[in-house]
């Protein structure tokens, strides 16, 4: 049953009534259907009574004030089932929902309606489906506006300013040996010639390279053949030279000036992906770092970064916010893989030659070939555990007449620390002397018995 209409829906003139009710200007106004019972059930139909039967009546009347057709429960019109139940209320403002003359014409034209809106549609469909083809999804006459213009105009202290003065002087290097082939970084060193260019790498990029095994490829694309002037496993430094010149040349900076926290970016062909550019940060200064096997070590007091550095990164130069070469990267720490193997790339641990040692070495490599190591000619305990470094506590451990035993070191002696830097494994006295020079006199403070005196050393080259 519908809701009664408002007043206000009721303003003005009302539609006609379906099923029997007429316009209230062709007799009474019908009654509210929410009033009262009629007064009388023979002077008009209630909202709910159907029109009077036609023709004669069969039984006898109703009774007095009795309506002749009372309601019954509400039908669904639309519910299946057998026999002819009494109809539901309708709402007088509702469509009647019984036959009336008519209603077959009505509803045929409906259908005839749907059909022909279907038949339209699909003509519709189809012209818009041979437009789509015809223009095969395309919108020919659509088009984005321009960028505005920029520039690639940089800062020098900037990362891309730096990185791009210093890859024209950085290279990648090509390497077969009989143990196979790699590649590895390098960079032109400032080092004046007539006889072609120097380039500095890691010695373990080029060890076991063939004699024409070493390829350079500048950033240009073109490459040149290489050989090794000098190179030197402890400090895993190497030279090599190409025969050619007009090379922009990388500047050394002062490594000693470096602090943790300055930022620094690292450039070269990491996976032989050559002019890589990675930045990061100086994570930690003068740790100690050895590489490669026990006969072949390098030992290194290294400028540790978080820069990615992987495979391949070795040899090139980590440089400054002022594009200088503040260290020459070599070793990254690696995680432990499956079967004991180790898992290799970047982790942020990286690890790099300071400037100076490099320097210092290069120079020495270009000049005679080979490097020099700084010494004090001791033997060390590798299986003592107590506070700091044991000299081994038998007779021979300190060379006779070598800087040690001048100094007065003796077995046994246990060094705390070196120059007031505090030492509690062999490998940090080693790449600490290995870091300075022949000459240079250095300060170890040891431990004999039950008393600490500081014992000045002076350091002599090895060999």
């Amino acid at each position: 049953m519908s809701t009664p209409p408002s007043d206000g829906e009721r303003s003005g003139r009302e539609p006609d009534r379906p099923g029997g009710w007429a316009d209230p200007a062709d007799g009474p106004a019908p009654r509210d259907p929410w009033a009262g019972g009629p007064p009388d059930a023979r002077s008009s139909n209630p909202w709910w009574q159907p029109d009077p039967p036609q023709g004669p009546q069969q039984g006898p009347p109703p009774p007095a004030g009795h309506d002749a057709y009372p309601p019954h429960a509400p039908v669904d019109p639309y519910a299946v089932g057998g026999g002819r139940g009494p109809a539901a209320p309708q709402d007088p403002y509702a469509p009647a929902l019984g036959r009336r003359k008519g209603s077959p014409a009505r509803w045929i034209g409906a259908g005839s309606l749907v059909l022909l809106l279907g038949v339209v549609g699909g003509f519709a469909g189809g012209l818009l489906q041979d437009e789509l083809s015809d223009r095969d999804g395309t919108y020919p006459s659509v088009s984005l506006p321009s960028p505005s213009a920029g520039s690639t105009e940089r800062p020098a202290g900037s990362v891309a300013g730096i990185a791009a003065t210093a890859l024209p002087s950085v290279v990648a290097l090509q390497v077969v040996g009989a143990q196979g082939a790699g590649t590895g970084s390098g960079f032109v060193l400032d080092a004046p010639s007539d006889d072609g260019t120097f380039i500095l790498t890691n010695n373990h990029v080029v060890a076991g390279a063939s004699a024409d095994g070493v390829v350079v490829v500048f950033q240009d694309g073109q490459q040149a053949q290489a050989e090794v002037v000098g190179a030197d496993s402890s400090y895993d430094l190497a030279v090599v030279r190409v025969d050619r010149t007009g090379l922009a040349a990388l500047p050394f900076g002062d490594s000693a000036s470096v602090v943790v926290g300055d930022p620094v970016v690292a450039v070269g062909a990491p996976l032989g992906l050559q002019g890589t550019v990675t930045e990061g940060i100086v994570s930690a200064l003068n740790r100690p770092v050895t590489a490669g096997d026990s006969d072949d070590a390098s030992y290194i007091q290294a400028i540790q970064t978080d820069a990615a550095i992987n495979p391949g990164n070795s040899g090139g130069p980590l440089l400054n916010s002022a594009g200088q070469v503040v260290g020459i990267n070599s070793a990254i720490a690696a995680l432990p893989g499956v079967d004991g193997q180790s898992a290799t790339g970047s982790i942020g641990l990286g690890f790099s030659i300071p400037s100076e040692q490099a320097r210092r070495t290069a120079e020495q490599l270009i000049r005679t070939g080979r490097a020099v190591h700084p010494v004090i000619r001791v033997s060390l305990d590798n299986s003592y555990t107590g506070q700091g470094v044991q000299i081994v506590d038998q007779p021979g451990s300190v060379e006779a007449g070598g800087p040690g035993d001048r100094a007065g070191l003796r077995p046994g002696d246990v060094v705390l620390a070196i120059d007031g830097r505090p030492v509690t494994e062999p490998v940090e006295l080693i790449v600490d002397i290995r870091a300075r020079e022949p000459g240079e006199t250095v300060t170890l403070s040891v431990r004999r018995g039950d008393q600490t005196v500081e014992v000045p050393v002076t350091l002599e080259a090895d060999g």
